[in-house]
């Protein structure tokens, strides 16, 4: 049993995922209290994160139709890692953040991830001041535990230093593992003596701020600056040392795959899939630990074999799927994850958790009833083609949309919500619409 079910849900959390979900977004709190389906692909993503904390790495794709579910899967699995002590990053891609690019949109995306550093208790990003503060405070508690040594003990530090070092040798074996290390350790000795000014130098440079290596050699005696060619190299060093600065690893989540489709030079989307596959071949050949590297897409930035990753080849013949799955029993363990549409049970399951979340968070008694309810769903899923495109986001938002006029218009039922000419023709037209903007913009 889901532990939130039938616990009041607190009202910040319920405006915050009402107000999310009425605008099309993923509340990044309280999805427990709205969690329906997705079972079996959240039990997989699971099995992942053992195989990461145990020094692995995964990589997976989770492809499914604009509205049907991705983000809020990846937010559920990235709520789950960092309750079990993970540190996670993530950006959506864009024009200005791709993988590589010649105006610097791969160092763009790597800045965005570092920005959206979370822990459990930061989990609005901005954590990598804390990780590093942190790293060094359990290291001093740790020489003090093994040493006897106080505080004001000048050999503290020289006990410190050796612990510092064993972390600091364990990466400079790694690609760039050598400056890195030498940076960590700069931090550490600006820390032990209230230099803010270098440790704000050496978090910039950490950050990808850095755009000139003569301005990190002068600053910080370094010669190398994290690049649009390398800043991958710099998130495997740094989901190492996260795992030896105490955390159980490091999950990269990048969505928007779907703008890497749309590059419409072929020889710059050609480039990007390269490193898409470095990525990839990185993480099933063992050469990254402690890492894992979720992406969300869309069936065609996969399929289309002319623009999407099934044009590059190497990548086509990884991530095809095999002869035996099916709609229905689909094969879980694969590189890609499809995402089947939510039922019409599971959609009602998650209407009557609005409808309570509402009325508490309104104060009032609910009374549109689970008969009310299934009637609402029948007709959303009974629209012509909602069985190939309908998505949970479309339905969400028309339900909250149905419960907030109910609310400010108790004269109103929702029978005559439900007959206006209004509802009547935005369904008999939305699936039309739909249909002829997404084939549109995939034929640009």
């Amino acid at each position: 049993m889901n532990p939130t079910e039938n616990k009041k849900v607190p009202k910040r959390i319920a405006q915050t995922i009402l107000n999310s979900l009425k605008g099309g977004v993923v509340p990044r709190i309280g999805l427990p209290y709205i969690a329906v389906g997705r079972k079996n692909e959240i039990q997989a993503l699971l099995h992942d994160v053992d195989i990461i904390a145990e020094g692995g790495a995964s990589f997976r794709f989770i492809v499914g139709r604009y509205g049907s579910g991705k983000s809020f899967l990846l937010q559920t699995i990235r709520n789950y890692v960092m309750d079990r002590g993970f540190i996670v990053v993530d950006a959506d891609l864009s024009p200005e953040r791709r993988l590589q690019g010649t105006r610097g949109q791969g160092l763009a995306t790597y800045r965005e991830l570092i920005g959206n550093l979370s822990t459990k208790t930061k989990p609005e990003g901005g954590a990598l001041t804390l990780v590093l503060d942190r790293w060094i405070s359990s290291v001093q508690t740790q020489a003090m535990q093994e040493t006897g040594f106080t505080p004001e003990d000048p050999a503290l530090t020289g006990a410190v230093d050796q612990k510092i070092y064993a972390v600091t040798s364990a990466v400079s074996e790694m690609v760039h593992g050598f400056e890195f290390a030498r940076l960590l350790s700069l931090y550490y000795h600006a820390y032990l003596e209230g230099d803010d000014d270098t440790k704000g130098k050496v978090v910039r440079w950490f950050r990808g701020e850095y755009t000139l290596k003569r301005e990190a050699r002068e600053d910080l005696g370094v010669n190398i600056i994290i690049t649009d060619d390398d800043w991958y190299e710099y998130l495997k060093l740094l989901a190492v040392f996260f795992r030896l600065a105490g955390y159980t690893g490091m999950m990269i989540m990048i969505d928007e795959l779907v703008n890497l489709y749309k590059i419409p030079n072929a020889i710059t989307r050609q480039y990007n899939y390269e490193k898409l596959l470095t990525m990839y071949n990185d993480t099933l050949q063992g050469k990254a630990r402690y890492l894992g590297i979720l992406m969300g897409a869309t069936p065609q930035a996969v399929e289309d074999k002319r623009r999407g990753l099934y044009s590059y080849e190497a990548l086509r013949s990884r991530l095809t799927e095999g002869k035996f799955s099916r709609p229905g029993a689909r094969d879980l363990l694969a590189p890609v994850i499809r995402l089947e549409p939510l039922t019409p049970e599971e959609m009602l399951v998650l209407c009557e958790k609005l409808a309570d979340m509402h009325a508490g968070l309104y104060g009032y008694q609910r009374t549109l009833s689970t008969k009310d309810l299934a009637k609402f769903i029948e007709l959303e899923f009974g629209r012509i083609g909602a069985d190939q495109n309908i998505t949970p986001r479309e339905v969400i938002r028309d339900f909250i949309e149905l419960l907030d006029l109910l609310y400010q218009n108790p004269a109103l039922t929702m029978e005559e919500l439900l007959q206006s000419d209004e509802f009547t023709y935005t369904k008999s037209e939305a699936v039309s619409d739909k249909a002829e903007q997404n084939y549109a913009e995939f034929t640009l």
